[in-house]
């Protein structure tokens, strides 16, 4: 448990690190990571002084922020213009997937590739679209690329591709939740959040807020968890991580975990009840279904969505309960998104985690780059913090919120 208790804290340091590689808006071309300088410059990317992180996530001071992908240094006198990089990314249902593809835009022109990463970024229709990314990954190894970037919906249905990527020599990077379980040495390196961690982080957060009314309560108190879905890995540690954290702030044998087989952990007599609720389908109106069921509940007291779309779901369906607020129930969320940048702004949210999705996009190019080349490569955290009204407009922190 200290070692996941570790990578909470880890997960935050290092975004004093790398927040300056956000985007402001998805849907501003003009956002500049400052990791994403001309390429022999990542390596020059220096956290600034720790005052500077959120009080909130500050590391301890035995802690060391893992490597990040700014210490590689990609060599300067190579001509990496004639490079052809694939993405093929989950979908565009969400400002989320705009946002990276600016971060891998920006890789390409700091790369001065001829063809930008950008126009071969591709994703399904919507998450559940496993067949249509199927047929993209195939399309993007036809393409005989020297490197292709990958957020898999579900790596077994794109085996047989990765598979014949790797015969074909042609390197795999991971971004977002990558590609868990694919086979060994496929995929090169991973750039994303520490999902796991960011869970964690909602769950530190939302605890401060609702610490007296779980400690020892005297009835049963309730906290919500919405979640899109519960394949997709990146979704499942976001969710796991906050149940986890939640449980080890309560204490154990005090909470019981109910609304989903997949992660529920009954314990008789909790005065603590921690409930999922999944839709049954990716789709808003089934989303609100699940949040208003968990929201109609009496005894709730908080209630968190562990990404864009379910927190957007859950603040919509509050329009018709008014139940979210800093005297009433608590709400955190995942990500941002106009919705939840207001929700956050007004109150009805008390903050959320972000994570740095133009850095995403841009680390995930840049790796592939240098995969491609030859050059060494390792996982990247892309970092994460918490953000509520009263930080969201700071240099740290907005560069990383998009509309």
């Amino acid at each position: 448990m200290k070692k996941k208790v570790i990578s909470v804290l880890l997960c935050v340091a290092m975004v004093a690190a790398m927040v300056t590689g956000c985007g402001s808006k998805a849907e501003e071309p003009a956002a500049e990571p400052a990791a994403s300088e001309a390429p022999a410059a990542p390596a020059e990317t220096k956290a600034p002084e720790a005052t500077e992180a959120p009080e909130a996530t500050e590391a301890p001071a035995e802690s060391e922020a893992p490597a990040a992908t700014g210490e590689l240094k990609p060599d300067a006198s190579v001509d990496y213009s004639a490079l052809n990089v694939q993405v093929v990314a989950k979908g565009f249902q969400h400002d989320f997937w705009k946002a990276v593809k600016l971060g891998a835009q920006k890789a390409g022109e700091d790369y001065k590739l001829t063809v930008n990463p950008a126009d071969n970024f591709v994703g399904p229709n919507s998450e559940q679209d496993i067949a249509q990314q199927v047929e993209q990954v195939k399309n993007a190894i036809n393409k005989s690329p020297d490197a292709i970037c990958l957020a898999a919906l579900d790596t077994k249905s794109v085996l047989d591709s990765i598979k014949q990527a790797q015969n074909s020599g042609i390197p795999i990077v991971g971004f977002d939740s990558g590609v868990p379980d694919a086979p060994e040495g496929a995929i090169v390196a991973n750039a994303s959040t520490d999902n796991y961690a960011a869970g964690g982080l909602a769950a530190d957060e939302l605890y401060k807020l609702i610490k007296d009314k779980v400690t020892d309560p005297a009835e049963t108190v309730r906290i919500g968890v919405v979640s899109q879905e519960a394949n997709s890995q990146s979704i499942v540690d976001r969710t796991q991580g906050f149940l986890d954290k939640m449980v080890e702030l309560i204490g154990e044998g005090k909470v019981s975990i109910i609304g989903h087989d997949k992660f529920k952990k009954e314990v008789a007599d909790a005065k603590v009840i921690l409930e999922i609720g999944i839709p049954a389908n990716v789709v808003d109106a089934d989303c609100q279904t699940a949040a208003s069921k968990i929201m109609n509940e009496s005894d709730l007291i908080a209630i968190y969505g562990s990404n864009e779309f379910a927190a957007k779901n859950i603040i919509t369906a509050n329009k018709n309960l008014n139940v979210l607020g800093a005297d009433k129930v608590i709400g955190v969320g995942f990500d941002s998104g106009k919705v939840q940048l207001d929700a956050v702004k007004n109150g009805i949210f008390a903050g959320s985690v972000t994570q740095n999705p133009v850095q995403i996009g841009y680390k995930a190019v840049e790796l592939a780059i240098m995969a491609a080349t030859g050059q060494e490569v390792h996982d990247v955290d892309t970092g994460c913090l918490f953000y509520t009204a009263e930080n969201m407009e700071t240099e740290e922190v907005k560069p990383c919120l998009y509309e």
